[in-house]
């Protein structure tokens, strides 16, 4: 399928103007494919041309105002429609196929009861996989969904049911104008939990066999989706727009959601059925209030290009952060932003890849995809909390409601917004969006400190610097805390200044005037409330006081941005990953904040399977070890935190009798539940340790027969330390075109494991000669994340870096392949420097 060019989008919109959908689809046919009927109204020049996209398994018939299309018309998955009239009816039948990525219409057969399943999944560009259509983000129009479907099915979609459902027929209403890549419907014997809060109907919907999950989680979920509605029409004065809203949770979804309106899609790992962390919990209700923040930004108000993508995601991240805590029991989560959604950006920011927030030139829909990433969601965010500190809370919700009165149900670009948020707050915005938003990298904020002899601060001062390739030196508002240990050995908050960076007036040297004279601080925390989108590093005194101070800060968020700066200087390399373990050994046994303890463990992991030698690691992965197991001790039996350790533990430890004796029943924590997802962490421990065989990955696969236990028995087949055992779980990832995305993903999970080096170092030449024919048979979004998880990361080599390079070289490597191995590289050689 050509990628649609911006250039070919701008003449389109140019050119017509959509009126109407009407799709009619056919899903009681058994086999691979559906009937698709399409009705698509819309005016033109009279005399002219366009085309719509589309991509049928076989055409049926075509017209263009009653007359029969040319099969010839239908070229390259385009279909050239000639001739147009002022006012232009496009019908067109077709048999359609379904899908097995996550894009288009996805069909999925529940391996626990054999029930199939549907969604549809238009983003960025799936919808010409169900209907013909204009296929861009300014082409807006009401749509019209009818469908017919099997007996005992339910359908659910965009639009609101339009009478009671007869014969498997099922008629919706005609939607409020909708951008192609918001249409959706769920149709199967989809289960349905129903409410209705301040006049808006809700549902919630999942398979089968995750009814009894639901059920039980209904309550906490119709709660968390009142509360953010409720919030969100305090702060804007737009109402929630599209009628009801349900939120679907699907099978093998690609996303963590997608904001289609009134029909909201989640993966349906977030029905829970074993037992979660609050650190989850949170999570969840942060994902919630994301697409529902979408209902403004992105569906009420669409981007024009996607250039603007960062006006859908940069504001859901920043509002579905805001919101959870503001609204709901999840109080803490912008620890949460500090610790895991700022530090996504920061790390996509730092890499060869780097783009602005808001890239100038999004060339075609293929390359937008490569910027669905940390930049636009989080860096994104952490821009707004910057620009919110700058032009004051009450003026920046005023532009926000102004933007969405003058473009309610059609499209805006930045400028567009940028506009009203000035006019709001009576500040010009030009310059600071375009340091903000059309400059990449990252800046760093370090402390340079001198001190009197009588232990008092003679100058502190801010040093602002930038990477050499990018010299961009930026405006901050931050605030400088200043701690102290009492003599009770506790740690207070003695002062807390505001400070404003701005290189335009102090260069890149900012002088805290405030400070002189001050008593010197056991800890100087720059960045305290975390404010800034920057790099953080300490002065020398506040950094040697870090591992005596940190377990006894009680403020979680200024935990959160000491343990990120610990983070981030070891992925950088300038501290050592020995450091880092000793710091997670002395303070994580006794940290509080459950999302804290998941995000250190989960970072430190990562960077201890690839930063040490193969020689030094186990020592490292010992440390790990002991702090989990000192986690585990010190948490109170059932806590979030107990769960959060026990996990970490299992992924850490060696001692296979003790796992062993877990999974059998013995001697587990009291507290602890071995249930299904818990019994396959340890199995899959088991078997890359080698204690465990394909015998036992059966046996618990028979005993655990659902979507969830198909994806651990993949992962822990890919990782038996047996060569037969990752021949086969290799061409499985590269070659089968049938396979579902998420059992494929599944496989590259379990295949790189650090303690079986030996026998996948070999697969690192496959990965480099095997990958472009892969992405040439998976595109979008499933091929991309297949390419990113089975990277060979753990092989730390100066070969892998050649091989990288020769790839690199190709002039007809994809971008989305190109993207990928340059940031994987990127990964490799950072290890390298940290070994060295």
């Amino acid at each position: 399928m050509p990628s649609l060019t911006r250039a070919e989008a701008t003449e389109r919109a140019a050119a017509i103007t959509v009126t109407d959908y009407a799709v009619d689809l056919d899903i009681t046919a058994p086999g691979d494919t559906f009937r698709s009927r399409t009705v698509l109204t819309f005016s033109a020049e009279p005399g002219g041309s366009t085309f719509v996209e589309w991509e049928p398994a076989s055409l049926i018939s075509a017209t263009l105002n009653g007359t029969p299309l040319e099969p010839s018309a239908s070229a390259g998955e385009r279909l050239t429609l000639t001739g147009l009239a002022a006012a232009n009816e496009l019908v067109v039948e077709a048999e359609m196929r379904y899908s097995n990525t996550g894009e288009g219409l996805h069909r999925f057969v529940d391996p626990a009861d054999d029930r199939v399943y549907l969604y549809a999944h238009m983003f960025l560009d799936g919808a010409r996989r169900i209907f013909p259509c204009f296929d861009q983000p300014d082409l807006k129009a009401p749509f019209t969904l009818a469908v017919t479907a099997p007996e005992g099915w339910l359908v659910a979609a965009n639009g609101e049911r339009a009478g009671a459902a007869s014969g498997g027929r099922w008629e919706f209403a005609q939607t409020k104008p909708l951008a192609t890549y918001f249409v959706s419907l769920i149709a199967g014997p989809y289960h349905a939990v129903t409410d209705e809060h301040d006049g808006i109907p809700l549902a919630l919907y999942c398979r089968q066999a995750l009814a009894e999950h639901l059920d039980g989680q209904a309550d906490e979920l119709f709660t968390v989706t009142k509360q953010c509605l409720d919030r969100y029409h305090e702060l804007f004065e737009v109402r929630y727009p599209f009628g009801h809203y349900g939120q679907a949770f699907v099978p093998e979804f690609n996303f963590g959601a997608m904001e289609n309106p009134g029909i909201v899609v989640f993966r349906d790992e977030f029905i829970y059925r074993s037992a979660v962390t609050d650190g989850q919990r949170e999570q969840r209700a942060m994902v919630v209030a994301h697409e529902m923040a979408h209902q403004w930004f992105g569906d009420l108000v669409t981007m024009a290009w996607w250039d603007d993508l960062w006006l859908n995601e940069s504001f859901a991240e920043y509002l579905g952060t805001r919101i959870t805590a503001e609204a709901t029991r999840f109080t803490e989560t912008w620890t949460t932003f500090a610790m895991q959604r700022k530090a996504w950006g920061m790390r996509a920011d730092q890499r060869p890849s780097t783009h602005p927030v808001a890239p100038a030139d999004v060339d075609d829909t293929a390359l937008a995809l490569l910027n669905f990433d940390g930049i636009s969601y989080a860096k994104g965010a952490a821009v707004l909390r910057q620009l919110v500190a700058y032009v004051g809370d009450k003026a920046f919700l005023a532009g926000l409601n102004e933007h969405f009165a003058a473009h309610a149900y059609g499209n805006a670009t930045l400028a567009d917004l940028l506009a009203a948020v000035s006019r709001a707050s009576g500040r010009d915005l030009g310059a600071w969006a375009d340091v903000w938003l059309r400059r990449e990298q990252v800046n760093t904020l370090r402390a340079e400190v001198e001190r009197t002899g009588d232990g008092r601060y003679a100058q502190v001062t801010l040093v602002q610097t930038a990477p050499d390739e990018h010299p961009v030196l930026r405006p901050h508002k931050l605030c400088l805390g200043l701690y102290d240990r009492g003599a009770d050995g506790a740690v207070a908050l003695r002062r807390m200044i505001e400070v404003d960076v701005d290189p335009e007036t102090d260069g890149a040297r900012t002088v805290i005037a405030e400070l002189a004279g001050e008593p010197v601080a056991d800890l100087l925390l720059v960045n305290d409330g975390d404010l800034a989108y920057a790099k953080i590093r300490l002065d020398p005194e506040s950094a040697a006081a870090v591992p005596a101070v940190l377990p006894l800060l009680d403020d979680s968020l200024a935990r959160a941005v000491l343990w990120s700066g610990m983070l981030d200087a070891v992925t950088d390399g300038e501290r050592p990953v020995a450091e880092l373990v000793t710091l997670v050994l002395a303070a994580l046994p006794v940290e509080r904040e459950v999302v804290i303890v998941e995000d250190v463990l989960r970072m430190t992991r990562a960077l201890v399977d690839r930063y040490p030698t193969p020689e030094s690691r186990p020592a490292a992965l010992e440390m790990l070890a002991q702090a989990c197991d000192r986690l585990v001790a010190a948490a109170e039996p059932g806590s979030s935190r107990q769960l959060a350790g026990v996990r970490g533990l299992i992924g850490s430890s060696v001692d296979t009798a003790r796992l062993q004796g877990w999974l059998d029943g013995e001697n587990v924590p009291d507290g602890v539940a071995v249930d299904a997802d818990l019994r396959w962490l340890i199995l899959q421990r088991l078997v890359v340790l080698g204690a465990a065989g394909p015998e036992r990955i059966e046996a618990e696969l028979a005993r655990d027969r659902s979507a969830q236990g198909e994806q651990a028995a993949a992962r822990c087949r890919a990782a038996l330390p047996d060569p037969e055992a990752k021949a086969r779980a290799w061409e499985f990832v590269i070659s089968d075109p049938d396979a579902s995305n998420r059992i494929l993903e599944a496989t590259a999970q379990g295949f790189w494991q650090p303690e079986q080096l030996a026998l996948v170092e070999p697969y690192a030449e496959r990965y480099f000669a095997d990958m472009p024919g892969m992405l040439a048979r998976r595109t979008g979004m499933s091929g991309e994340r297949l390419a990113v998880t089975a990277y060979p990361s753990v092989v730390v080599a100066e070969r892998t870096r050649e091989l990288a390079a020769e790839l690199l070289g190709r002039g007809d490597l994809s971008a989305i392949l190109r993207r990928v191995v340059t940031d994987g590289d990127d990964d490799v050689r950072r290890a390298l420097h940290a070994r060295g």
